[in-house]
């Protein structure tokens, strides 16, 4: 964050030791936690650490440092780097520890590369480390406090063998009142001041029915913060995967810690200040510091430690059907007939536990799914697809094949004794494969090959739920922290769970096609990187408006994490949703990354035809909607993954210097060019919607209706209405034939519509390829243009001249928006040839339709205007 004179300043100051609503009583609140109880009342001033100047190290990239605690004479090491990209890594451990601690694997896409600099960019931080103790107890606090040794919750006793190692650092952000991220959280886009209550906590945890606006725990962590203010925006990313919280705090800036290792300019006492604890149970401080300047700049620097989203195939951009759970080959055949008796398109029928042999994965019910290859087969003739729960708990059945390699190969999680630990899940009593096994992860991958997994077929992909790990009988429905992963205890690894669940299968998918196709993995668990594997959704939701709110946020602070494609489940999983929050919630989904409807297994049905013909039409309009906007999601997710810039983005990430957008979350933009302001509110007949931009205008996609920028539109709305505005100065490219399945539209035309800024210009990308393969990467196999409309001049020029793809695909129709009639319109092909385009103009909204231009999607062209 930037100080009021625009500085950054870096301080170290280094403190001592120290079916019915969720049952909040199952999961710990941080009064409970005996770790986060100690460091969240751990005050500045209190610290017996200080620092031995005479050991400090400079290098051209690096600073080190001796940290010495006074009471017990234990030295930390603390690492200072300067990180290539405008980032700072600041690393602290205990220079000679009993026991190693654990330094987080797998996450980062490599070793940063370190950049030579002189002088170095700061920030404030506060920083607690309790010293690890082997069970000889060579190192002890001067006093003991409860739950060091051994804490209790419930029924459960966690037996710390190796004794208190949590770990906290402060950060204070001058000039700052506006933080975002640190998902998962069922809560406001901007984060909360956690004063007087607890902190926002990051535990994967099988959460059943969620409360809204708490910062409990749910199925995902990544410990990523954005800060974001007029001056500066700047990220900061906690690399540690034991159970962690974050506490935050909004002072005056100056309210100033103590104990300065390196220079600090006080900044005015006016400014605005926010504070950050971040507080985690074990493992080392690894903390990077992304300065930014700009949000583009945030999201490059997290993507060069972590990665992009993984580019999906399209057809898992459309829509995708589910419940728990369809009840068999004939249901499925049923369901997917009935999708086309409506005339409602979707690409994904999806099956949950129910499918398998007793809950066994990787086997089908042989009573309910006889003919498993019939069914997908079936599905394959009309281009659709279908995606099958496997779940990380693995039935104990010495009839079960799947167990019985897992338990001759050893690869079972351990007990705290040695033997394999086992817990109560939805098969009954299971063991948990030990996915920090990078053997184990093989192994697994090993069992998608089709002769492994007897009745799959190439249109069948996969969902990874309960991968926290849930653990019915568990500690707070999860693993006991003193089960073993190899060396390490589970505390220690806790949130990367989930990630090698999903690491492992989408490595499954890809290698059952021998390396050629994109995976499909859909995850409930995550953490720091699981972008590269897939798709998140938001868990187990209700049936009920607050909910659909809700999605929005949460989607949006996950985006902003670098997990782009979040959705929520349609209609919610939970309860029976009216007609009108089932419609208004395809509206709403329609227009978010994953598009998929689910529920639960006591709901009744709700396909989207089993409310009534209208409402059946108003769901398949905006199912229609999504497909036409294939394209352009399709061009979103290719430059998120080549970026890492977010698909999904709040407002004022394309307009950071507009304060009121700093706290907006009923609406978003897709990309920078579409806004998008659902209805979410029960028996609506109006919203209004911020127009950003000055300057700038912004047209109705549905009527082209024309609005200035910088406003706050109040738009009436009825059951039909999906508010949606395209941005003055873009083009955007759609397929308006909507078919069956998204499969089926990949060689129909485009169209081009040309929203025009106030300076009669516009400019749009154009993204193609095999829409399922890595030829993209491999071999360079895809088309990209650049399109641009200046001066009455239509052109789409090539980006990548080195790339080899050929379309089949042509441009069909032109609608420039907001612009004026012309006497004629010409085509100029590449070969100089010329041909008149027959047009017609509506005066009334300034929009010009060009009708069969007829060139190659591929092609370079010129359209002029006189």
């Amino acid at each position: 964050m930037a100080a009021s004179r625009g500085r950054w300043v870096l301080l170290i100051v280094l403190l001592c030791v120290s079916a019915r609503a969720v049952d909040r009583s199952n999961f710990k609140t941080c009064e409970q936690s005996a770790f986060c109880k100690r460091q969240k009342e751990l005050k500045p001033g209190q610290s017996p650490y200080r620092a031995l100047l005479d050991t400090l190290e400079l290098s051209d990239s690096r600073i080190t440092l001796q940290l010495i605690n006074d009471n017990n004479k234990v030295r930390l090491l603390l690492e200072l780097y300067r990180l290539q990209g405008n980032m700072t890594r600041v690393k602290i451990n205990e220079l000679k520890p009993l026991k190693p601690r654990y330094e987080v694997p797998d996450v980062l896409i490599s070793d940063p590369f370190t950049e030579t600099k002189s002088e170095l960019e700061q920030v404030t931080e506060q920083e607690n480390v309790e010293q690890r103790t082997d069970e000889d107890g060579q190192i002890k606090e001067e006093e003991d406090k409860p739950g060091m040794w051994e804490e209790t919750f419930k029924s459960h006793t966690d037996s710390k063998p190796n004794g208190p190692s949590s770990i906290s650092l402060d950060f204070s952000l001058p000039g700052v009142e506006h933080v975002y991220g640190i998902p998962e959280h069922a809560d406001t886009l901007k984060l909360k001041n956690t004063d007087g209550s607890d902190p926002y906590r990051l535990y994967n945890l099988d959460v059943f029915q969620y409360e809204l606006h708490n910062p409990m725990a749910l199925y995902g962590a990544v410990p990523v913060l954005i800060s974001h203010s007029t001056d500066r925006t700047m990220g900061i990313f906690w690399l540690n995967a034991a159970e962690t919280w974050v506490d935050i705090s909004s002072n005056t800036a100056g309210k100033m810690m103590f104990g300065k290792i390196l220079d600090f300019v006080q900044v005015s006492s006016e400014a605005p200040q926010t504070d950050v604890r971040w507080i985690s149970e074990s493992g080392i401080i690894d903390v990077f510091i992304m300065l930014g300047p700009k949000p583009a700049d945030v999201f490059t620097q997290y993507a060069s430690l972590t990665g992009t989203q993984s580019f999906p195939p399209l057809t898992a951009l459309a829509y995708h059907q589910c419940r728990w759970n369809y009840n068999d080959q004939e249901d499925v055949k049923s369901v997917d007939q009935g999708f086309d008796e409506h005339d409602i398109p979707y690409d994904f029928i999806w099956l949950d536990i129910e499918h398998a042999d007793g809950k066994r994965y990787f086997t089908w019910d042989p009573s309910k799914f006889p003919q498993p290859k019939e069914m997908l087969q079936g599905l394959m003739d009309k281009r659709r697809k279908l995606v099958a729960i496997v779940d990380p708990h693995i039935r104990v059945d010495s009839g079960y094949k799947i167990h019985n390699e897992i338990l001759s190969k050893n690869f079972y999680v351990k007990n705290k004794d040695g033997g394999d630990y086992e817990g109560w899940c939805w098969p009954g009593n299971s063991g948990y494969p030990d996915f920090t096994n990078p053997e184990m992860r093989a192994w697994w991958a090993s069992k998608f090959a089709y002769e492994q997994y007897e009745g799959s077929m190439e249109n069948q992909y996969v969902w990874n739920d309960m991968n926290e790990p849930s653990v019915f009988n568990g500690p707070e429905v999860t693993m006991h922290k003193d089960a073993l992963h190899g060396g390490w205890e589970h505390r220690d690894v806790h949130n990367l769970y989930g990630l090698y669940v999903q690491k492992a299968t989408a490595d499954g998918l890809v290698e059952r096609s021998g390396g050629v196709e994109r995976p499909f993995v859909l995850t409930r668990a995550f953490f720091a990187g699981s972008q590269r594997y897939g798709a998140v959704w938001t868990g187990d939701n209700a049936a009920e408006w607050g909910h659909l709110k809700i999605s929005i946020p949460m989607c949006l602070s996950l985006g902003l994490a670098g997990i782009s494609f979040c959705g929520a489940d349609v209609g919610g999983f939970f309860k029976h949703p009216s007609a009108e929050l089932l419609v208004r919630w395809y509206q709403a989904g329609a227009y978010q990354p994953f598009f998929r409807a689910h529920a639960h297994i006591d709901t009744p049905r709700r396909e989207p035809w089993l409310f009534g013909p209208e409402n059946t039409a108003l769901i398949r309009e905006a199912i229609r909607q999504r497909y036409a906007l294939l394209p352009y999601w399709y061009q979103l997710f290719y430059n998120a993954h080549r970026t890492g810039y977010p698909v999904m983005r709040p407002l004022w990430v394309e307009y950071p210097d507009d304060v009121a957008t700093f706290s907006i979350e009923d609406e978003y933009l897709i990309g920078k060019d579409l806004l998008v302001h659902p209805v979410t509110d029960e028996g609506a007949t109006a919203v209004t919607a911020y127009l950003p931009g000055k300057g700038e205008v912004w047209y109705d996609v549905h009527t082209f209706q024309k609005h200035d920028g910088e406003q706050s539109l109040y738009i009436p709305v009825t059951m039909s209405s999906i508010p949606v505005f395209q941005r003055g100065g873009s083009i955007i490219c759609r397929k308006d034939r909507v078919r069956r399945s998204s499969s089926c539209m990949e060689n129909d035309p485009y169209t081009l519509y040309a929203a025009l800024n106030s300076q009669g210009s516009a400019e749009g990308e154009l993204y193609i390829d095999d829409f399922h393969t890595f030829n993209f990467e491999k071999a360079k196999q895809f088309v990209h243009r650049h399109l641009s409309f200046s001066a009455n001049t239509l052109s789409s020029r090539n980006l990548a001249p080195d790339s080899q793809f050929s379309t089949a695909s042509w441009i069909e129709k032109i609608v420039i928006i907001g612009g004026s009639q012309p006497s004629s319109a010409t085509l100029k092909n590449a070969d100089g040839t010329e041909s008149a385009l027959e047009f017609e103009f509506d005066s009334t909204l300034a929009v010009l339709t060009l009708r069969k231009p007829g060139v190659n999607a591929a092609a370079d062209w010129t359209v002029i205007l006189r």
